[in-house]
């Protein structure tokens, strides 16, 4: 039984996420504050730590966060009122795993976490790694660096195959600009977010990726970065 530990204030809060997890067959612990979170976290061993940002009290949930990385790669989500895209950024480049804007839907919740265990599960074994992904009509040989749209190859450069490659292994996975920069082109180019605009508007046309056919292999987060559709197990 995947094991989920909810870190909120509110105890309405904690009481309605986890009467909804339950349902879902979740075993679920609950913290009221940060020292709470850390000591089951450490106690309990949670499969997902769904963390909100504002806990009223030291440590709120930014420095749980933090603290958590320093010791535990255990996934986690965070929970916030706030929706601007310096938040998110903010968030993601602190060490968590996904972001849900307050009020949320249990169904969506639900899916967030099974996304982040499913890249969990594969990041813990390389080895098994598939080497090709298909989605559609696109396939990534991972092995070869070859890449295809229906039956057709796809001239990427090193750049455009490096960047996709990042983001299609990680299927579902926000990916900021500045994590993106770091990984494909290097740290010194962490503040160049125009790089990651340009390559991805012509990988994209690469792709024959298709708005107005709802056809998007890569999601945009407004401000934030990309993210690779998700993949259904």
């Amino acid at each position: 039984m995947v094991k989920v530990l909810i870190v909120d204030d509110e105890p309405q809060i904690r009481k309605l996420v986890k009467t909804g997890l339950s349902g879902y067959g979740y075993q679920v612990f609950t913290a009221a504050n940060g020292q709470e979170a850390l000591a089951l976290t450490a106690q309990k061993t949670p499969d997902v730590v769904i963390l909100d940002i504002s806990l009223g009290s030291h440590p709120d949930g930014i420095e749980v966060c933090r603290d958590l990385r320093e010791w535990s790669n255990v996934p986690i989500i965070m929970l916030s009122v706030r929706a601007d895209e310096r938040t998110k950024v903010s968030l993601l480049n602190i060490g968590a795993d996904d972001y849900l804007t307050k009020p949320f839907g249990m169904e969506e919740l639900h899916a967030r976490i099974r996304a982040v265990l499913r890249r969990t599960t594969s990041d813990s074994h390389p080895s098994h790694q598939q080497a090709e992904i298909r989605i559609g009509d696109l396939v990534i040989d991972l092995m070869n660096r070859r890449v295809m749209v229906a039956d057709e190859d796809v001239h990427l450069t090193p750049k455009e195959y490096d960047l996709l490659r990042l983001l299609a292994t990680h299927p579902g996975k926000v990916m900021t600009h500045r994590a993106l920069l770091s990984e494909v082109w290097g740290p010194e180019y962490s503040e160049m977010t125009n790089y990651v605009r340009v390559f991805m508007n012509q990988l994209r046309k690469k792709l024959h990726e298709d708005p107005e056919r709802n056809l998007r292999y890569i999601l945009t987060e407004p401000g934030v970065g990309y993210r690779f559709i998700d993949l259904e197990p």
